[in-house]
């Protein structure tokens, strides 16, 4: 089974502040079949610094069941390291989710370049602060 490009993605949720939106809009990505989760861990740090790692099969049931239907097949792709370094990062109070996903929308393009025996000279996601920007340089002309 080929795979489409897969990104590794971490949000931080500063003073643990968690909003209802954000699992129906990761919901329809995977619905849409835009992105396949293929990891899915959180890590926690209270207010005295300690840190706390949550695999989803760890989640309170409340949500587990946010995410269950959206993690097909947690395969442990993030390595111990990976979580170690962004949970140790976060201030006090605060949590992260990190996540590992495949762009399946990419997945035939891929196999073509397989196919093709192509190969990929780069590929590189462009910070988001760039884009903003560079279409705010675009205004201003």
């Amino acid at each position: 089974m080929s795979l489409g490009p897969v990104d590794f993605f971490a949000v931080k949720f500063p003073g643990n502040q968690f909003r209802g939106e954000i699992a129906p809009a990761l919901q329809q990505l995977v619905d849409s079949g835009t992105i396949q989760i293929v990891d899915l861990t959180f890590a926690h740090k209270d207010a005295d610094g300690n840190v706390e790692i949550v695999e989803i099969h760890d989640l309170d049931e409340e949500s587990y069941k946010l995410f269950e239907s959206m993690v097909v097949d947690v395969n442990g792709m993030l390595s111990e390291a990976d979580v170690d370094m962004i949970a140790e990062a976060l201030e006090p109070n605060s949590s992260a989710a990190l996540m590992l996903f495949e762009n399946s929308w990419a997945r035939r393009f891929v196999e073509s370049l397989q196919n093709a025996q192509a190969e990929v000279v780069i590929s590189e996601r462009i910070p988001r602060v760039v884009i903003d920007q560079l279409l705010a340089d675009q205004a201003d002309t």
